[in-house]
């Protein structure tokens, strides 16, 4: 079995040497830059460990991974533009180093390098591959509008938001596994239970990540700490707040996330007061828990021996513990 170190550095060495960029320069130069600036690799890695759980042959789920990982970062120079978010993993975002035009463009010819990859997967296994990944992509895009929508609703339920983030977040995740298991050989009995457990993992992480945003380190996160507030998200932690707060705090909240005269600084440091009175950062470390909890019992059925599903484990352990 090969170690979550071991497949990081596969990926990146695959992604180093894949030819990714030709001319015009302009057009590849943002995509050489995305894929150089890191990046945890969960996704590709998430192929290529759940591959491992039932084949010694990784390098055939390779191209499988490489192929997510693009996905994923061109979902990201645009969600980026959307977002109007300056910094991602420290760095400027594409749109901020060229332009949106540039980052649109890029983003596009990353979306068709995505099929590229995924292209040199085994015929038998192709178009079952391709369907879970056309579903998935579709499912991300669903999510993303979500998202964008919910940021002009007064009221977006605990469901909604849960909903949206297994579209826009989860599903991936639980995809990456569910290929990875499928070139790996597994049943579709355990490549289902593999997609339930990436699905509530990537819950877990996303609900993680809303809790950074806000508890953070910037130095550490690689983003800016409060820009959901500042973007008046509807996270989790916004979510409940406003479900367990007076009146008085509830108005507050409401008027200082629309007023558009009021300070980055004031904004989030008058919200994390009241998310702090109510518990909140408790009460969603509490809700990352019950996902990563009903994770572990769609892996416990899978059937293979639980020592192969030691660095799967220990990944999504990492994942809901995470500080960046």
């Amino acid at each position: 079995m090969y170690h979550i170190k071991e497949l990081q550095e596969k990926v990146n060495h695959s992604i180093a040497k894949s030819e990714i960029g030709r001319e015009p320069f302009s057009l590849y130069a943002p995509i050489t830059y995305t894929l150089s600036v890191g990046g945890k690799r969960i996704r590709p890695v998430l192929v290529l460990l759940s591959c491992n759980l039932f084949s010694d042959d990784i390098d055939q789920a390779v191209d499988a991974a490489i192929g997510l990982e693009i996905f994923h970062n061109f979902t990201l120079l645009h969600d980026d533009i959307m977002d109007k978010a300056d910094v991602r993993r420290g760095n400027p975002t594409v749109h901020k180093k060229w332009n949106e035009n540039t980052a649109i463009l890029s983003g596009d010819a990353m979306f068709i390098k995505a099929y590229d990859f995924l292209l040199n997967c085994k015929s038998a296994k192709l178009h079952q591959i391709l369907t879970v990944f056309n579903n998935t992509a579709l499912e991300v895009c669903e999510g993303q509008q979500y998202d964008m929508e919910f940021e002009t609703r007064n009221h977006v339920s605990e469901t909604e938001y849960i909903r949206m983030i297994e579209l826009k977040t989860s599903v991936l995740l639980a995809a990456a596994l569910k290929i990875g298991a499928i070139i790996g050989g597994a049943s579709d009995t355990d490549t289902n239970l593999l997609y339930e457990f990436g699905k509530y993992i990537g819950l877990a992480f996303q609900l993680q990540d809303d809790l950074l945003d806000v508890y953070g380190d910037s130095r550490v996160f690689g983003k800016e700490i409060g820009g959901d507030i500042v973007a008046n998200k509807k996270t989790f932690l916004l979510i409940k707040a406003k479900e367990l707060a007076n009146e008085l705090d509830r108005k507050q909240m409401e008027v200082l996330l629309n007023d558009k005269t009021k300070s980055r600084e004031e904004k989030i440091n008058t919200i994390t007061l009241i998310y702090n009175k109510l518990t909140i950062k408790e009460i969603t470390q509490q809700k990352i828990q019950e996902f990563h909890q009903k994770a572990m019992a769609y892996l416990n059925e899978v059937s293979i021996a639980s020592e192969r599903k030691t660095e799967l484990i220990n990944l999504a352990e990492t994942l809901i513990q995470r500080k960046k």
